[in-house]
């Protein structure tokens, strides 16, 4: 709170008072004595609980020197913490709060007890910690993991189908109408000709009961689209989209997708891509990298090279040797395969990849961008259009 015109701090009211005494916890109480109310009581307890690992994680002894006896409720659990936060907090807040308790505060009985992971909001950061865990779930805990990933994998689905479907399956036949009333297609000026005859003077108006819509044309795809997906632990964001990306594009009539994921070892995952679930519940997260192992892979999966789109979706880290990664790609380009390298993005949708491995491959053939799964189905429209 900063001083007002005259220089002067304003008067800080007991509820500002309350809310730095939330933010600071329960080490501010002795200064700052504004009462809490009951509502506020139970948030500090709540977030005191998370919190307070902050300082046993600089050695900071529990109480210090505020330790005595209290009359305060018994000791929360995991799953008590998580009820009353939920009931607490609003679900922006909540879902901050679920975050930093699984990956700053290694808070991991969230993800291994199924009556509290039954209660945690479905979201990509839970998705994402759920993916490093995994290796540690069974029975409900599993069934309620899998719950998890079904709706985070729609909500995902949801956001690019369309776009993705919109950009590979046609564009608009400007010699043909359709009976389909697709706005997108609208033909404004078929319509005014169509419809001159029904001009009002009066209202000075065309009533247009006839308007034309154009009708679609359906692109013939004879290509083959391999999407080569690094799995180590810095990539989930992109296996993610990938995964939901490969079986949105495995359900175009005319695509033959083929997914292959790998770290040190390469995984086919062909036979699952048109079930994402089944494709991250199959992931392994973690592990090093030999980009060149499952390039060396896809390129045996390749039968007609110059009807081939290879994806490849990593940050560049190759771990193995980078001149027979940089071999390969040279002999793929020059068989006539069309390859793009998608370069991992952040949280905040920054590229993170290695610069000069990633420039390598792009002067031995290979496109390299950053791009969102509408970007990257915009790009292979381009290619296979």
């Amino acid at each position: 709170m900063g001083p007002d015109t005259s220089g002067h701090f304003p008067m800080t009211t007991p509820t500002v008072l309350s809310r730095w005494r939330l933010v600071l916890g329960r080490y501010a109480q002795r200064r700052i004595t504004a009462p809490l109310s009951g509502s506020q009581a139970r948030m500090a307890r709540v977030l005191d609980y998370l919190y307070n690992r902050e300082y046993r994680g600089r050695g900071v002894r529990p109480g210090g020197r505020d330790r005595a006896g209290s009359l305060d409720p018994s000791q929360l659990t995991a799953t008590r913490w998580l009820q009353e936060a939920k009931a607490l907090f609003p679900k922006q807040t909540l879902e901050v709060v679920e975050k930093h308790a699984i990956e700053r505060y290694g808070l991991t009985e969230l993800l291994t007890d199924p009556d509290v992971l039954s209660r945690l909001e479905p979201n990509m950061d839970l998705l994402k910690a759920m993916l490093t865990f995994k290796g540690h779930m069974k029975g409900r805990v599993l069934d309620e993991a899998r719950r998890i990933v079904r709706t985070v994998v729609e909500q995902v689905r949801q956001r690019l189908e369309k776009e993705i479907r919109r950009a590979l399956t046609g564009r608009a036949n400007r010699t043909q109408h359709s009976p389909l009333k697709v706005a997108q297609n609208f033909d404004a000026r078929g319509t005014i000709r169509r419809n001159l005859k029904n001009y009002n003077p009066r209202l000075g108006k065309i009533i247009a009961d006839n308007p034309l819509f154009f009708s679609r044309v359906r692109r013939h795809i004879p290509w083959d689209v391999v999407i080569c997906v690094d799995q180590s632990g810095s990539m989930v964001d992109s296996l993610i989209h990938s995964a939901v990306t490969a079986s949105i594009l495995a359900g175009l009539p005319i695509v033959n997708v083929k997914l292959v994921v790998f770290d040190t070892s390469v995984v086919d995952m062909t036979g699952y891509v048109s079930d994402p679930i089944e494709v991250l519940m199959g992931v392994q997260l973690g592990g090093g990298t030999d980009i060149g192992q499952a390039m060396l892979y896809c390129s045996k999966l390749i039968a007609n090279p110059r009807r081939t789109v290879l994806v490849l979706v990593t940050d560049f880290c190759e771990g193995a040797s980078p001149q027979r990664l940089v071999a390969l790609c040279r002999q793929l380009a020059e068989a006539g395969v069309k390859m793009i390298g998608l370069a991992a993005l952040d949280e905040e949708a920054t590229p993170a990849y290695d610069r000069k491995m990633a420039q390598r491959l792009a002067a031995s053939g290979m496109e390299i961008a950053a791009l969102t799964p509408e970007h990257l189905a915009q790009w292979l429209a381009k290619i296979i259009g």
